[in-house]
């Protein structure tokens, strides 16, 4: 059985019912268990749960430092492409857009990865946009190869791909994949999805899978927030997470909060807004639900509220990115796929880090000793 099985067996689920049953007392009982279900997961994404936003983050935070100590681990986004044939109503990639379209020859990766190097980064994820003909997984191996030569761990963000696909990268040198199934209600997905190779719903959720299979070291996903409603999104990455997690230990889990952004062509308007209160209840949710999953916040935050996010279960956070096509180094750049908020520096976002009593972290020790287990890596019961 699969995730899409899974799925189907809570599609039609009472969402709105089972909150209204939701009592104080519940999660007062959630906080003094040592271990939490899918349905006490669902309970702190309450409504009730929202006054217990405290006791949640003090057993979130003992739970991070416990599991990944006071340590946030830098990356940068890499665009190589922005050519996309998908037509997506809510992304600045979205093949209608009259944008200005960039594709990096080698020696412009070249110079992409010195500049992000010479910034003190060692991990780098790269994106492409979903046009297999622009970006090839052959033009992806080739960037990998220029890739490892500055950078300790590689991770990629692009379309869906075969299993056996995965397997190439990995054996080029990719250890770590993302990817968001940016909403994870089918019917609402063929309504944002007009177009293109993405529209297949099945196939993107199972891409996941698909990598884990392939050996690859770490799996990151997430849900756009704001394409439906927020609760249901979060459960639905939550428990593909915590499947992915028990089923492949070798495999160290991910997930991401990424909020929709304005980008270019934005007419879009999200249907859902997802307010600052209601990010840090999902992180904590999610923390106290998954105790050994790593949590990244990207640049699509603001600086103050990135900044107060360190100590609620944040281990990953990108620095100094830029989200365009030779956004770092050159002259002729592609259009932004969407606008970043924190535009701080990675010394800027480094001593903030240390001005918040954590150690920032440049170099993914699991990518240099990785023989197929992560060391703290048990099996689930």
């Amino acid at each position: 059985m699969g995730f899409y099985e899974v799925y189907q067996e809570y599609k039609e689920f009472d969402f709105e019912g089972f909150f209204e049953e939701v009592r104080p007392q519940d999660i007062e009982d959630i906080l003094n268990k040592d271990r939490i279900g899918k349905m006490d997961f669902l309970r702190l994404l309450s409504k009730n749960a929202a006054d217990y936003l405290e006791p949640m983050a003090r057993k979130a935070k003992r739970l991070t430092i416990q599991n990944f100590g006071k340590v946030i681990f830098l990356y940068a986004p890499l665009y190589l492409s922005n050519y996309c044939v998908n037509q997506c109503v809510y992304c600045g990639f979205n093949k209608t857009n009259s944008i200005v379209r960039r594709k990096l020859t080698l020696d412009e990766v070249e110079r992409e990865a010195r500049g992000i190097s010479a910034m003190g980064l060692k991990h780098v994820l790269i994106l492409t946009g979903g046009s297999r003909e622009k970006s090839s997984v052959e033009y992806i191996k080739k960037c990998v190869g220029v890739l490892k030569k500055h950078f300790d761990s590689i991770s990629i963000e692009v379309y869906a791909l075969e299993e056996g696909e995965y397997a190439e990268l990995v054996e080029e040198g990719v250890d770590g994949f993302t990817i968001y199934q940016e909403v994870y209600n089918e019917d609402i997905y063929k309504s944002l999805h007009l177009k293109g190779p993405k529209k297949n719903y099945r196939y993107r959720l199972e891409a996941p899978e698909r990598a884990c299979r392939a050996s690859m070291r770490s799996v990151n996903i997430g849900a756009l927030l704001g394409l439906d409603d927020w609760r249901r999104e979060t459960f639905f990455t939550g428990i593909h997470a915590d499947y992915l997690q028990r089923k492949y230990i070798a495999t160290e889990m991910g997930v991401s909060l990424p909020r929709i952004r304005p980008h270019c062509g934005d007419d879009f308007i999200p249907p859902c807004i997802v307010g600052d209160k209601e990010i840090v209840q999902i992180m904590l949710a999610y923390r106290l639900y998954m105790p050994r999953i790593g949590i990244a916040i990207s640049t699509r935050e603001n600086e103050e509220f990135r900044d107060n996010l360190l100590g609620l279960g944040v281990t990953k956070m990108s620095a100094g990115s830029s989200t365009q096509v030779g956004g770092y180094t050159l002259e002729e750049k592609g259009e932004t796929q969407f606008n970043i908020s924190d535009q701080r520096t990675v010394g800027e976002v480094k001593k903030m880090i240390y001005a918040k009593g954590y150690q920032p972290v440049f170099k993914d020790w699991l990518a240099l000793n990785y023989k197929g287990v992560s060391p703290w890596k048990t099996p689930l019961i």
